[in-house]
């Protein structure tokens, strides 16, 4: 290691080529938040567009078929481009080597090649927005995707590239998390952001192939008219469906377990106890992992399959909720009697908890079959997707960002304006989205471009919220960009938290630690490890 030791990584190379070449995970992981922030933006834009299109009954911007193109780039773009890697490929391949005692992960090159085929990715789907946009909504749902003339073929070809990249991250994890921990560090003495990283990676390895090989069908059938999906030419949509959801609810987990891997790591730092049920909740991650492979038929309960398979999913989508709620309830229990601080992180910590339960209910009420045949295809489902992967993943990943902000760039943001920010997005998010179980709820269809005028009040204060979420989301990134230009310092451990992430400097250096550490006691344990 020689004169790297005792370098922050920032500084150990300098000019641009040294970050293109980079295999530092660390970069890696900071040049991959710059492109998932860049992601969220301009879905965020199109949502945004979306909405005042939907002030009224009537055209406001867009015609038809522009406002089935904005809802799809905007599904696509965050789904396939921040959702599924915001959390994983940004600060888990920061922290992952951190927290294990490790000096970086197990394949740095693959880790490199991962995100230029990410970009290589992400740079198909950004030519399909400006050449033919796809109108087919994020699900390329046939026989409609076959036959429109939009450019279906280079956005799923981008969604296929992207998929590469994150069946290479979730291998070098799951390499990393079984050979590359320090001396001490047993499986149930690692923190539960690993935890939650490793289950993640399994269905990203397990389950994106699916997709892939889904994706490159539907390419050949537009290609070539060999009938796979399209009636028309002998296919079965149907059969699209079931391909499509047997990959796309494992992956509501790739984007939900690391958020929730953040909470455990949030509760106990900011109420200074061990977490409760530690080895209960690092149990629930696996076994959401496994479980979320048998429920994909929830999603075409209205498809026409059989009543008894319809009852058999119904009932797997109520048992997958146990793991879920295994967790809530330790984190509400972590707080009992802990002393707890209410710094930005742990507030979107306490976001999370309140908007994930939301959607987890919601999600038990989508389950039910007598209740999803009045839902299905309207704003509630709308309202529920989003209070998971939003109320969810989002604010996981918010709060993630704060907790360890600090230690990636040794630099604390604005914590008042922090705040107001947290209260913006928290109160803008629930004015968008649950409007929506109550249009759902009144029958407005999902998709549509018009609807009745009776639901235009209601449209009209979804649409404000947007507004003031979009307003938060603009004052933390102004107030995270001037951070960066504070000359203050942070001390190694800001918030107090004992995993190994914080037994370093801030930012790290090169080689993470300047010795290997040696660990000889639970993760949260703050009655032995004082900092």
């Amino acid at each position: 290691m020689g004169h790297l030791e005792n370098i922050n990584f920032f500084k150990a190379a300098k000019g641009f080529k040294s970050w293109l070449i980079t295999v530092d995970h660390k970069r890696i992981g900071i040049m991959y938040l710059l492109f998932i922030v860049a992601a969220f933006t301009l879905g965020g834009l199109a949502a945004g567009i979306m909405r005042i299109e939907l002030l009224s009954p009537d055209k406001v911007l867009l015609t038809a078929k522009q406002y089935n193109q904005f809802f799809t780039l905007h599904g696509a773009i965050m789904v396939f481009l921040f959702i599924i890697p915001s959390i994983p490929a940004a600060l888990g391949n920061f922290f992952l080597p951190l927290q294990i005692g490790a000096k970086d992960v197990a394949f740095p090159k693959l880790n490199l090649a991962s995100l230029y085929i990410y970009v290589f990715g992400a740079l198909f789907c950004v030519y399909s927005m400006w050449h033919g946009a796809v109108d087919t909504g994020w699900t390329f749902y046939t026989p409609y995707s076959t036959t429109t003339d939009t450019s279906v073929i280079s956005m799923t070809l981008g969604a296929f590239i992207l998929g590469f990249s994150s069946i290479l991250t979730g291998m070098n994890f799951i390499v990393t998390v079984h050979k590359m921990r320090a001396p001490g560090m047993t499986w149930f003495r690692m923190p539960l952001f690993v935890w939650s990283l490793y289950a993640t990676s399994i269905l990203q390895v397990l389950a994106t192939p699916v997709l892939a090989i889904t994706l490159l069908l539907l390419i050949v059938e537009k290609t070539m008219g060999i009938g796979i999906f399209d009636p028309a030419i002998g296919g079965d949509p149907v059969l699209f469906q079931h391909f499509f959801w047997f990959y796309s609810h494992p992956a509501v987990y790739i984007m939900i377990l690391p958020a929730m891997g953040i909470m455990s790591e949030l509760f106990t730092t900011f109420t200074k106890k061990n977490i409760f049920g530690y080895k209960a909740i690092a149990y629930s991650s696996i076994a959401i992992a496994l479980v979320s492979f048998l429920v994909w038929g929830h999603h075409m309960f209205l498809s026409g399959q059989s009543d008894l398979a319809s009852t058999i999913f119904s009932a797997l989508t109520f048992i997958v909720a146990i793991p879920s709620a295994i967790k809530v309830f330790n984190w509400i229990s972590t707080m009992y009697k802990g002393s707890i601080d209410l710094k930005t992180p742990f507030l979107y910590g306490l976001s999370f908890l309140f908007l994930f339960s939301v959607g987890g209910f919601t999600g038990i009420v989508l389950g039910t079959l007598s209740l999803d045949v009045h839902m299905h295809d309207t704003y509630y489902v709308v309202a529920h997707f989003h209070y998971v992967m939003m109320g969810g993943t989002v604010m996981g990943f918010l709060g993630g960002l704060h907790y360890w902000w600090p230690k990636m760039f040794g630099k604390m943001y604005n914590e008042f304006w922090a705040k107001i920010a947290c209260a913006l997005i928290f109160v803008g998010f629930n004015m968008v989205f649950f409007t929506q179980f109550i249009l759902g709820s009144k029958g407005m269809p999902r998709r549509y471009y018009s609807y009745l005028d009776q639901f235009q009040p209601l449209h009209q204060f979804s649409t404000s919220g947007t507004w003031v979420m979009g307003l938060g989301f603009i004052i933390v990134f102004i107030y995270l960009i001037n951070s960066l230009f504070r000359k203050e310092e942070v001390s190694n451990s800001p918030w107090g938290g004992i995993t190994l992430e914080w037994q370093t400097t801030s930012p790290p250096p090169v080689y993470n630690f300047i010795e290997t550490p040696i660990v000889d006691n639970d993760p949260y344990d703050f009655e032995k490890v004082k900092i």
